[in-house]
């Protein structure tokens, strides 16, 4: 997936989304897992781009919890707040359309 135009935040909540519909509990494994299947380039080890870097993720996750766009922490699960659902949604499709082109 080209991800040029999407911020890590952005990617981030496409995750946790891609997590809850596949009905996943969103752990912190699981969401690092997520987060370097659907987007290696972006979060990976600069030096060894086969290995997932978890920091990549921990700014992020406090930035959008301030933002009240997820909720949870890594000892339990995260899930999206509605407006996290939608920006979310607002990234697939965009995803959808590079499909389509």
């Amino acid at each position: 997936m080209s991800t040029t135009k999407h911020s890590i935040n952005n990617l981030i909540l496409f995750a946790i989304h891609s997590l809850s519909k596949s009905s996943k509990k969103c752990t912190f494994q699981e969401l690092i897992k997520e987060c370097f299947s659907l987007f290696p380039k972006e979060f990976c080890f600069s030096k060894y781009p086969k290995w997932p870097d978890a920091r990549k993720l921990d700014r992020s996750l406090r930035t959008l919890r301030e933002k009240k766009m997820i909720s949870g922490n890594l000892q339990t699960f995260f899930g999206l707040t509605s407006s996290g659902k939608k920006i979310a949604e607002e990234v697939t499709r965009t995803f959808c359309q590079k499909k389509l082109l």
